[in-house]
């Protein structure tokens, strides 16, 4: 039994001692973490102080710039004229084009609402598709809801009706948040290569099939049945 005694102390030793080694190196590294610290002269870190709060400013400036330019809530422009202002302005913008009698539109707005509050940095705006006729012809609007993805004052993506958002009514604004991501129209921080609502394996009983109906000329809702 001495014998097993004996290799268990062993054992513990070498254990000690691995831990000890351990330990010494965190130290160490600490120490010399701490002694660039302390060689830092005060020149140095007021240097760094100082950059830390250029940084802070300039986000702060950029943040006021956005938020004079209507950025940070969504909101409805009265005309067509208005859209290239808007646009003109800033780098980003999501425009909806709604129709008041189209329920989805409101599902839509819903989403808007808050992800205007998240992302400052990318302006969002709803115009009446019926009231910016030559717009919609230009852009080629048929189906409502339809949102354009403006960049640079170039119009780079559109969502049409639900499609790319699980084609349900009941999709999460995470899921339209990876959309304009995918975009790149605003800053997204998620995985672009993992969609939200494929996590959501199946979906409740308010799956709809989204029919985009398009006759030249017309507008289409994508959710009325009628021709």
């Amino acid at each position: 039994n001495m014998a097993a005694d004996t290799s268990v102390d062993i054992l513990q030793k070498v254990l000690e001692n691995e831990i000890l080694q351990s330990t010494k190196v965190v130290e160490e590294h600490l120490d010399a973490e701490i002694q660039k610290l302390d060689q830092m002269d005060e020149d140095e870190l007021e240097r760094l102080k100082q950059r830390r709060l250029e940084a802070l400013k300039k986000s702060q400036q950029q943040k006021q710039e956005w938020l004079s330019k209507g950025h940070g809530e969504y909101r409805e422009i009265p005309s067509e004229r208005d859209f290239f202002q808007e646009v003109k302005e800033s780098k980003n913008v999501v425009c909806h084009f709604y129709r008041d009698t189209t329920f989805r539109c409101q599902i839509m707005d819903k989403h808007l609402i808050v992800l205007a509050k998240k992302h400052i940095e990318t302006k969002f705006l709803k115009l009446n598709a019926e009231k910016s006729p030559f717009l919609c012809e230009r852009l080629r609007i048929k189906v409502i809801p339809t949102l354009a993805l403006i960049k640079d004052g170039k119009t780079q993506d559109y969502i049409v009706g639900f499609t790319d958002l699980g084609n349900t009514d009941d999709f999460t604004t995470e899921t339209l948040e990876w959309r304009l991501g995918c975009a790149d129209v605003i800053n997204y921080s998620g995985n672009l290569m993992e969609p939200p609502f494929q996590s959501q394996k199946k979906y409740g009983t308010s799956f709809t099939k989204l029919d985009k109906k398009t006759i030249r000329g017309k507008i289409y809702d994508s959710d009325s049945d009628d021709d």
